[in-house]
């Protein structure tokens, strides 16, 4: 299946399914279909190459691959809804946390494979992390390897049981919030230190660019890395004791562990 897909369409084009639909449409050659309820959000997708569809039952039909880009109450009932134009060789992802490969599969009512896919929003600059549920059954090996490819050509891709898919959602999914927080305490320090707020954003942009990169690269673990920065009686140290007094790395755990908590009450 993987050399005959053609057609990519997304159902719900908003923040998430608007990322990888965008993705998708700078990074492969593929005909790539939108349709979303509120069709102003359809604007910078269609500037990108992305063909406008007027409902779902359209999308679905011209589309080997149908993304569900809708929020996780949706998806059921507009699965049940697209009943009439799925057929055995489509395949259906959905990106919604909380929506079980039980759930779709009987929404589908296994007339085609289905793929759970938990995303994260950096898929919009080819950087995602995607999450990937192949345990569908009826899934062959060449669709699991399309899906790899696919989701891959936006980023990296992971492969995982279901059963770790809260802790994924809280740990990545929600991931680029707690970096965006942190990046944002870092800019104020800068700007109460006496940057102007552009200036302070683009050090802090840089300092988390080459931090990644330096990661990537090494060979030594975080703490290694960390401690390679703290000379003796240095100003590093001074603001790394102020952190470790204060617990931060303890309260950044907690509040992944109660993303995971809340995650978990929404799926039960």
């Amino acid at each position: 299946m993987a050399d005959i897909v053609r057609s990519i369409g997304c159902i719900g084009c908003g923040n998430m399914g608007g990322a990888i639909m965008a993705g998708l449409a700078e990074r492969t050659s593929y005909t790539l279909y939108g349709h979303n309820r509120t069709r102003e959000r359809l604007r910078p997708l269609v500037a990108k190459g992305v063909k406008a569809m007027a409902d779902a039952a359209s999308l679905v039909r011209g589309s080997d691959v149908i993304i569900m880009g809708l929020k996780p109450y949706l998806v059921e009932d507009a699965l049940r809804r697209i009943l009439p134009q799925l057929t055995r060789d489509k395949l259906v992802i959905s990106i919604a946390a909380g929506v079980t490969l039980g759930a779709l599969r009987d929404a589908v009512e296994g007339i085609c494979p289905v793929v759970r896919v938990m995303p994260n929003t950096p898929a919009l600059v080819g950087a995602g992390m995607f999450g990937l549920c192949l345990e569908d059954p009826n899934l062959s090996d060449a669709q699991k390897t399309l899906v790899h490819e696919l989701f891959g050509a936006i980023g990296t891709t992971l492969e995982l049981a279901e059963k770790s898919f809260t802790a994924f959602s809280a740990l990545v999914g929600a991931g680029p919030a707690y970096v965006f927080q942190f990046m944002n305490a870092v800019v104020q320090a800068g700007v109460t230190l006496g940057f102007p707020r552009a200036e302070a954003l683009r050090m802090v942009i840089g300092l988390f660019e080459g931090s990644v990169r330096m990661a990537a690269a090494s060979e030594h673990s975080l703490t290694e890395l960390r401690d390679q920065v703290c000379s003796p009686a240095g100003v590093t140290i001074e603001a790394i004791n102020h952190m470790d007094r204060t617990a931060l790395q303890g309260h950044i755990i907690d509040a992944i562990l109660a993303a995971d908590k809340k995650g978990r009450e929404l799926e039960g």
